[in-house]
């Protein structure tokens, strides 16, 4: 009996759970909005070019600065 009492303290401890709202990106009617679709696309490669940008910049940056130390 005292090992129920733990496990049931337990798990009251846990926070309420929470279901989320509906989503915007779903429809009513069970269909996928091919503007919804292509949005996502989009951000995703907007991500992978800032990446690719942030990663060229390092090492641009990495070449001058050894180029820099090995002039001298």
């Amino acid at each position: 009996m005292s090992a129920e009492k733990k496990f049931s303290s337990g798990i009251s401890d846990l926070p309420p759970f929470v279901t989320p709202e509906k989503s915007e990106e779903v429809s009513s009617s069970g269909r996928v909005d091919i503007n919804i679709l292509l949005n996502r696309a989009r951000k995703v490669k907007e991500k992978e070019t800032i990446t690719n940008l942030v990663f060229i910049g390092l090492t641009l940056s990495l070449i001058f600065v050894v180029g820099i130390i090995l002039s001298f």
